[in-house]
């Protein structure tokens, strides 16, 4: 999911960028193959074909409204479904159902739908340096370091950002799985979880720690707070829709936008408190300011070979868990869009 905001202004150079798409290659023949390799191998069209439309996930709608806030140009192609999910397992259905051609996510769903046998490739990535989890302990706990996970109930959603933040948290306290009992839920399974006990920890995101804490603090909730980082924001489509020409060529001009409205959102803090989490999201300013305090500078990087180190950890981490099985990540990354994100926003945005 989105989580990332910026406070410097940089917009009057960028909001071209978008229309123009560039940096991309010349024209791609029509009959680019529907396989992985054609769609990773075919050129991209240098303009989107007129009647192109995507389908966009945009969870909590943060997309539309940061477009609309930032007053980026209209995208050239149509989006004819902005679908309101972000949890990975979620879309990679809406992925299979054909309902959804472009999703942000964390790293580890593109490793979770390798597992299960969907193609799918990342075109888009921004950097996470800072921790987007906090550990939530139940009423009445006394955990108060990851030390003290050993022998508890931890919600553990796989397929997941906060499964891979878990699995990294208990490798660096050196806590082995078997010395834990992970609790198969998903992370809007968490609350409830935690609320009434059926687990003794869950990973929150920093958004939602705050309500938590204000609810229960006073019934002995606490957080953990840890140094583990979910390295990879990202947008990721299936390779289906990256074989299509005309789509592809909208992805691709997609991503600026992507881009720009994060480092907007990050630059003009006060509005987004107000804009989004007070008047969508029903917080008060004293919450809204409390999660934008924690929020990351984006930052795009224009090689990815920091992300792909990355993935190839978390894929590993998982295999040593017996959750997936091991393989080569960079099978996962469409080069042809490396490099498109960064060179939409200003040099202090690039990794």
């Amino acid at each position: 999911m989105p989580a990332t905001y910026d406070r410097r202004v940089f917009l009057t150079s960028l909001l071209g960028a978008a229309a123009g798409v560039a940096g991309l290659s010349g024209c791609a023949e029509s009959s680019a193959a529907a396989s992985g390799k054609g769609a990773s191998s075919a050129p991209l069209a240098a303009k989107v074909p007129a009647g192109t439309s995507l389908k966009i996930s945009s969870f909590q709608n943060v997309q539309q409204l940061q477009f609309k806030l930032a007053k980026l140009p209209a995208l050239p192609f149509e989006v004819s479904d902005w679908l309101n999910i972000g949890a990975g397992p979620d879309v990679i259905n809406a992925f299979r159902a054909k309902s959804l051609d472009l999703a942000n996510n964390a790293g580890i769903p593109p490793i979770q739908a390798h597992f299960q046998g969907f193609d799918a490739k990342i075109v888009a990535i921004n950097i996470t340096r800072k921790p987007n989890y906090l550990f939530a302990t139940k009423p009445g706990s006394d955990i108060r370091t990851v030390a003290d996970f050993r022998g508890k109930k931890l919600a553990f959603s796989q397929g997941q950002a906060q499964g891979v933040v878990l699995l990294r948290a208990l490798k660096g306290a050196g806590l082995k799985y078997d010395e834990v009992k992970l609790v198969p839920l998903t992370s809007n399974q968490f609350l409830t979880a935690l609320q009434s006990g059926q687990v003794d920890v869950a990973p929150l995101g920093n958004t939602q720690a705050p309500a938590y804490l204000q609810q229960y603090a006073s019934k002995g909730a606490r957080t953990v707070t840890t140094d583990v980082v979910d390295l990879l924001n990202l947008l990721w489509a299936p390779v289906s829709v990256l074989a299509d020409r005309a789509k592809a060529a909208a992805v691709a001009a997609y991503i600026p936008q992507w881009a720009q409205g994060q480092v907007w959102q990050y630059e003009h803090p006060d509005v987004w408190n107000e804009e989004f989490y007070v008047k969508t999201q029903n917080l008060n300013l004293g919450q809204a300011q409390a999660i934008t305090a924690l929020a990351n500078k984006p930052l795009f990087p224009p090689s990815w070979d920091e992300a792909i180190r990355w993935e190839q950890e978390t894929a590993d981490l998982l295999a040593e868990g017996g959750f997936v099985k091991k393989f080569d990540v960079s099978s996962l990354f469409d080069h042809r869009f490396e490099g498109i994100a960064a060179k939409s926003v200003a040099a202090e945005y690039r990794k």
